[in-house]
């Protein structure tokens, strides 16, 4: 059975953020996830994440300028530097919450440009390399060009590629259903033949990134194909409710944790 975590960057956002970690545990959840935590002291989230009985599934390294348009610097050459200062950053927050997976982004660059492909192998090298001595997992994940426009990695058999260049055990993929169906649909077949590689799941509806409905993809089918397949990691729920989050939550019923 499919354990689910929220994602408090997109639900959950009725409560202030350290506010969400309670509000999750109370609403049926065994874990969660984020895009960062980074304007928050650590300690300050591994007590929220205590205080909620709570376990972290996932977060983001450092994306550079989020709020001036910036989503990573993995595939940003002249940026390396700036770069491994942010896998120590993270490393922080890894500590405090007892994070197994982050994520890196790769950053807004051309996707068949030389100098971003080995800016991004290298970086990949390199965290890798340094989040192993953790027993941290690095998650790679494509993300859709109608989201993230100009995004360098937007493709699954790309990002596929790069974990297996790699040569890393600890280097995985992230797969996003929501992304997989917006970029290339037949979210099955490609969780199929990708399933080895996979190191996390999310989950969103295609038509508007909305809770889970009939629209699309067919979840039921997907989580009894997880099971199937034999995952055993959380579902990151990387979604942003409808009409709010309580609301939207009728999905969830046959999946929340006893209360």
């Amino acid at each position: 059975m499919p354990r689910f975590a929220a994602n408090l960057s997109m639900m959950f956002t009725e409560w202030d953020f350290l506010d969400r970690f309670k509000a999750a545990s109370e609403a049926g959840f065994e874990a969660v996830e984020f895009l960062f935590p980074y304007e928050h002291a650590p300690e300050q989230v591994g007590l929220a994440l205590t205080g909620g009985e709570l376990e972290q599934a996932l977060f983001n390294l450092p994306p550079g300028n989020w709020t001036g348009g910036e989503r990573g610097m993995a595939a940003l050459a002249g940026r390396e530097d700036e770069f491994k200062a942010s896998v120590d950053t993270a490393l922080a927050y890894v500590h405090e919450t007892g994070v197994k997976r982050l994520h890196m982004m790769a950053g807004l660059a051309d996707p068949d440009d030389p100098v971003a492909q080995k800016t991004y192998r290298t970086s990949i090298a390199y965290a890798a390399d340094r989040l192993g001595e953790h027993g941290i997992d690095l998650l790679l994940e494509p993300i859709n060009g109608k989201d993230m426009p100009g995004y360098f990695l937007n493709d699954f058999d790309r990002a596929a590629a790069y974990v297996r260049e790699s040569g890393r055990p600890n280097v995985k993929l992230q797969f996003d259903m929501y992304h997989c169906e917006l970029i290339h649909g037949d979210v099955s077949g490609k969780l199929k033949a990708l399933y080895p590689l996979v190191g996390h799941v999310q989950i969103a509806r295609a038509n508007g990134r909305h809770e889970p409905d009939a629209s699309g993809p067919d979840y039921p089918r997907l989580f009894a194909e997880l099971d199937a397949l034999g995952y055993g990691g959380f579902v990151g729920c990387e979604y942003r409710p409808a009409h709010g989050t309580l609301e939207g939550l009728g999905w969830f019923a046959p999946w929340r944790k006893p209360l």
